[in-house]
């Protein structure tokens, strides 16, 4: 999208220019509810993308890496336009909450109505005056509440764009997701704005591995479409994709010990927690049904019989796996790469 006039809301934002807005959302209450928006927009021409995150109240890591990203200095050399939104869901954060006070999710209610429920209402607003006015975009996610997810981009894999954006991205992992009726994603999908999620942390916690992916994932696919200098790279991480993953789940109630971390691979029933009875010396072995790397896990320590306990995603070449992913289990991504890239002052 090329204009020399971005309009969102009441706002018309120039080139060259970076700005925070704020949209009007219905009130909570009494009290009037705004959403934070921040706008950088370079002198010269070049695709409009949105980052969003918190579109789940409880899932912060977003917001920091969306922070993080908002100081490099890279960005002086920006072409076309960023739109910034930290914090979608402005009341579910209140609360510590990843859903509305309507107890409505707000990725189930795209594409949203005027006369709706409040989730519908504000996922009109986020759409219409946002997403829409966009080429692509980046959502921000983690695990739900008391889960962990390893980086990972969730994208359709038969979308050319997507796979292409979700590569250069640089998470560890790539994974097949449908798309679910009254999500961003499925909307994005139907308007035609490529649109890939990055899920990596726990909710209502900050990881510095998973932010450090994150900022560094933005910063690539802004390069891939030119609005951001290339740099030459000595190596290039290369993710796993995969179409198949499952969830295993509790053979029975107890405490659990968990043997396997989060991007450990696995092998075909290797034991990877074991499930104590609290009042006996019964144990019960839970074991992985294929060879593949943990990408989710709980995080806790008690399991009532069919409990979602770990996430694997299949794959057969182990071997292959463990040096693609090895990386990640260290200081990936190294201070020295975000010293070029920022500096201690804010783009105001």
């Amino acid at each position: 999208m090329s204009n020399d006039i971005l309009t969102i809301g009441k706002y018309e934002i120039k080139r060259g220019t970076s700005n925070t807005i704020e949209l009007d959302l219905p009130n909570l209450y009494n009290t009037p509810t705004k959403l934070p928006i921040k706008v950088l927009r370079g002198k010269k021409d070049g695709p409009t993308v949105f980052v969003s995150a918190t579109i789940h109240g409880d899932e912060l890591n977003g917001i920091e890496i969306i922070r993080r990203f908002k100081k490099l200095s890279i960005l002086k050399r920006l072409k076309g336009t960023i739109i910034l939104v930290p914090v979608i869901n402005v009341y579910g954060i209140l609360t510590l909450s990843r859903y509305f006070p309507d107890r409505r999710d707000l990725n189930r209610c795209f594409p949203g109505s005027t006369r709706g429920s409040l989730a519908s209402r504000v996922a009109k607003i986020f759409f219409d005056e946002i997403v829409s006015k966009c080429d692509f975009g980046i959502d921000l996610h983690t695990a739900a509440i008391h889960r962990s997810n390893f980086p990972q981009i969730r994208t359709n894999l038969n979308n050319k764009v997507t796979l292409k954006m979700a590569k250069v991205f640089e998470a560890p992992i790539i994974l097949h997701s449908e798309l679910l009726q009254g999500s961003l994603r499925a909307l994005c999908d139907e308007k035609g704005i490529p649109i890939i999620l990055y899920e990596a942390g726990e909710a209502l916690r900050f990881d510095e591995k998973s932010i450090r992916i994150g900022v560094n994932g933005i910063v690539n696919v802004l390069r891939e479409y030119n609005m951001l200098p290339k740099v030459f790279k000595k190596s290039k991480r290369i993710p796993l994709i995969t179409s198949n993953s499952q969830w295993i789940r509790a053979v029975e109630s107890g405490v659990i010990r968990t043997i396997k971390a989060l991007g450990d691979t696995v092998q075909e029933d290797e034991v990877i927690a074991y499930i104590d009875e609290a009042h006996s010396d019964t144990t019960f072995e839970l074991k992985s049904p294929f060879d593949g790397v943990i990408i989710g896990k709980s995080e806790i320590p008690l399991a009532q019989e069919g409990d979602a306990i770990f996430h694997i995603a299949k794959f057969n070449d182990l071997e292959n796996a463990e040096g693609k992913i090895g990386y990640f289990h260290e200081d990936v991504i190294e201070q020295s790469e975000f010293d070029e890239l920022q500096d201690e002052k804010t783009i105001e």
